[in-house]
C-alpha cells in the first residue's frame, strides 16, 4: 500500500517542465483584455478538461472557504480573493450548496458581479445540503432539479459549466445515483442550465462503479485528499479515467489542513495515526526551514493524470502563495526535506486514507435520530 507514495527524490523542476509541456500556455477562451492580467494568464498553464473542450487552469479555486468551512472569514476579503484569482489566470471555480449551507454560493455570486460570464467556468453540486443529519443528503430527482435552480439564483447565473453529484458515498446505494440523480442532471443539461455532468466523492472505487454502469455520459470526476503526500491512491485510477475520456479534478492538496503548520480542523475525519504522522512531518519540515503546505502543493501539482488541482482560501496572502507555487519549483533542499519527511513519517503508515469513517458516523447518527433528536455532523 505504501508503494503508492513517491519515495524517490522529487525533481520538481522536471515536474514543472512536464506540467507546461502537457498544458497550453496560449491565452484561453476565458481571457478578457480589460479584466485579466495578461502576463499572469500567459504564465498560467492550462489543460483541456477531459473531452469537455474547456481549457482550464492547472490551479483552480474552491469556494468552500467562502462558506466559513475551515474558519470564520471576512466576506470582503473573500470577494477580492475570487476576483484576484480570476485576474491572475485561474478560470475554474468549484462550489456547492453544502459549503456554508448556501452561503458560499451567495458570496461567490457577489464576487462575480460585473465580471463577464465568459471569463470563468463554474462547477457546483447537488445532493448535500443542511447540517442536520436528517436533512443533509437528498439524491432524489425532484430535489436535484430544485437544487440547481436554487444554486443559479444564489449565484445570479443562468447556467453552470459543470453540475456534479456531491459525495456519492453517502447515498443509500449507488443505484440511486445511477438511476435517479444522474438522469435528473441529464434533464438539467438538456435544459441548458448546465453544460457538463460530473461526480464527486472520497472513495475511489465508487467512480469506477458509476462510470461503468451509468447510461448518462459523465464528463468529470472530482476527488480530494487522494493525490497528496500522505495518500497517492488516485494514481491507480487516472489511467481508467483517461480511457473513459473523463476529466479529473483533484482537490485539497494540503488534505483539508492535515499538511499544514496549523493542522486540520476538529471535524477532520482522518484517523489519529494519519493526523499524528502529518503533524510530525509538518514539524520536521518547519524545523528544517520548509513549509509543508508548499511542499504538498508542489507534490500535487506534479501528480500525473490530473487536469487541475483545486485549492480553497479566503485569504489574499494564501492565494498569492498558492499561485506562486505554480511558477516556483522546490529547491533541492526542499525536495530532500520532502523525501525525508515521507520516508520518516508517511511510509510507516499502516493505512493512508479514511474511507468509510464519515459514512459510518453518518449512518450511526441517522439511526439514532428518532431517539436522540437532531444531530450535527462535522
Amino acid at each position: 500500500m505504501m508503494g503508492m507514495i513517491m519515495t524517490t527524490t522529487i525533481r520538481t523542476r522536471m515536474i514543472m517542465q512536464t506540467l507546461y509541456q502537457h498544458c497550453s500556455i496560449s491565452l484561453p477562451d476565458t481571457f478578457i483584455p480589460d479584466f485579466h492580467d495578461k502576463d499572469a494568464v500567459l504564465r498560467m498553464p492550462y489543460k483541456t478538461l477531459g473531452q469537455t473542450g474547456l481549457k482550464i487552469s492547472a490551479l483552480s479555486f474552491g469556494a468552500s472557504s467562502l462558506g466559513n468551512v475551515f474558519r470564520s472569514t471576512n466576506e470582503t476579503e473573500g470577494i477580492e480573493v475570487v476576483r484576484e484569482a480570476l485576474r491572475q489566470g485561474i478560470n475554474y471555480i468549484d462550489v456547492a450548496p453544502w459549503y456554508g449551507h448556501g452561503w458560499a454560493e451567495k458570496v461567490l455570486g457577489k464576487a462575480l458581479e460585473g465580471i463577464p460570464r465568459t471569463a470563468y467556468y463554474i462547477a457546483t453540486k447537488v445532493g448535500r445540503y443542511q447540517p442536520e443529519v436528517d436533512r443533509m443528503f437528498d439524491f432524489s430527482a425532484e430535489r436535484t432539479l430544485q437544487s440547481v435552480d436554487e444554486s443559479l439564483q444564489r449565484m445570479g447565473l443562468d447556467y453552470v459549466d459543470v453540475i456534479q453529484v456531491h459525495d456519492m458515498e453517502f447515498a443509500p446505494n449507488l443505484d440511486i445515483i445511477i438511476n435517479e440523480t444522474l438522469p435528473a442532471l441529464r434533464k438539467v443539461q438538456q435544459s441548458g442550465k448546465a453544460r457538463f455532468i460530473g461526480i464527486t466523492g472520497y472513495p475511489l472505487e465508487n467512480f469506477r462503479t458509476v462510470l461503468e454502469r451509468s447510461t448518462i455520459k459523465i464528463d468529470t470526476v472530482l476527488t480530494y485528499c487522494r493525490a497528496c503526500i500522505h495518500d497517492s491512491g488516485l494514481r491507480d485510477y487516472t489511467p481508467f479515467f483517461k480511457e473513459k475520456g473523463v476529466g479529473v479534478i483533484n482537490a485539497s492538496p494540503i488534505a483539508m489542513g492535515l499538511l499544514s503548520n496549523r493542522g486540520p480542523p476538529d471535524w477532520h475525519p482522518a484517523t489519529k495515526e494519519i493526523k499524528d504522522a502529518c503533524a510530525k512531518a509538518a514539524v520536521f519540515c518547519n524545523d528544517n526551514g520548509c513549509d509543508i503546505s508548499r511542499l504538498a502543493m508542489a507534490y500535487t501539482l506534479g501528480f500525473p493524470g490530473v487536469d487541475s488541482t483545486l485549492f480553497s482560501t479566503a485569504s489574499l496572502e494564501n492565494l498569492r502563495k498558492n499561485i506562486s507555487s505554480v511558477y516556483n519549483p522546490l529547491s533541492s533542499k526542499e525536495e530532500e526535506i520532502l523525501k525525508e519527511a515521507i520516508k520518516r513519517y508517511i511510509d510507516p503508515l499502516t493505512k493512508c486514507h479514511w474511507e468509510g469513517v464519515e459514512v459510518e458516523e453518518y449512518k450511526r447518527q441517522l439511526q439514532g435520530i428518532h431517539n436522540q433528536g437532531s444531530f450535527k455532523l462535522g
